[in-house]
């Protein structure tokens, strides 16, 4: 039995409808501190709606959002990004004909208070550099900083993506599908890039590719049509019989919500 503190983000009985359709219905969400916690289910699940609940993208009907004991349920996007909730969306569109290091020094800046600032003096941007550089050897881009990023291969955007999540220093990271639409290599890439940057950090990740959750996830809840179905390890959620029926005639490639 975990107490209050062990989890740095609750839902409790989040509820959000579209007139007369439930797309979420009383999910119950606990995110244990330090862990890797996958949400995943098949098309229409309500995955992407819980996930912006959770970043306040959406006011929910009903429920509760508390984030390190805090009742977030009221804030604005804005807000919840400035405790430390950082969904990959927020920054994943980088700017193309911005280098990889430019674009980490853009997420810097955003952390410092002067993100949108960009003439800025060469002083001023050059205290970034090393730990832009830092960032982007964390994630293996460390030969690619002066690459605009335009010309990198979609595993190397992604993990682009990560680094400029990684600069806004989040407590939470929020994942949203990080490796889809890469070949099996990228996957791999990208997968053991999402492990080694997890150390000391929580993070909630949507992914619909199942071998990913398996290597990743300290916990999985499955959603199936806008409910919670099942939660736990990856060991007892695949072999639910409730789990194996929501999926039944849905590819784990092509599973979304």
């Amino acid at each position: 039995m975990f107490e209050m503190g062990d989890f740095i983000l609750e839902a409790r009985s989040l509820s959000k409808e579209f007139g007369g359709f439930a797309a979420v219905r009383d999910v119950d969400l606990a995110i244990r501190r330090g862990s890797i916690h996958a949400l995943i289910g098949p098309n229409g699940a309500g995955k992407t709606t819980v996930f912006n609940l959770l970043t306040k993208f959406l006011s929910p009907t009903r429920g509760s959002i508390v984030f390190e004991g805090r009742d977030i349920t009221s804030l604005k996007p804005a807000d919840v990004a400035n405790l430390g909730i950082i969904r990959s969306f927020q920054i994943s569109a980088v700017f193309p004909h911005l280098t990889a290091l430019e674009n980490v020094r853009v997420a810097l800046q955003r952390k410092l208070g002067i993100s949108y600032h960009f003439w800025r003096s060469p002083r001023v941007l050059e205290g970034l550099h090393g730990e832009a550089m830092e960032k982007l050897a964390s994630v293996g881009l460390a030969n690619f900083a002066d690459s605009p990023a335009v010309l990198l291969s979609y595993g190397r955007k992604r993990a682009l993506e990560i680094a400029t999540t990684l600069a806004l220093d989040p407590t939470l990271m929020l994942l949203d599908e990080p490796t889809q639409g890469m070949g099996a290599e990228d996957v791999g890439r990208v997968t053991d890039l999402i492990k080694e940057v997890s150390a000391g950090r929580t993070i909630l990740m949507v992914e619909h590719n199942l071998g990913v959750v398996s290597r990743l996830a300290d916990a999985i809840t499955v959603l199936n049509r806008g409910r919670v179905l099942a939660e736990g390890p990856y060991e007892a959620v695949s072999r639910n019989p409730e789990v194996m029926e929501a999926y039944m005639g849905t590819s784990a490639e092509d599973a979304d919500g």
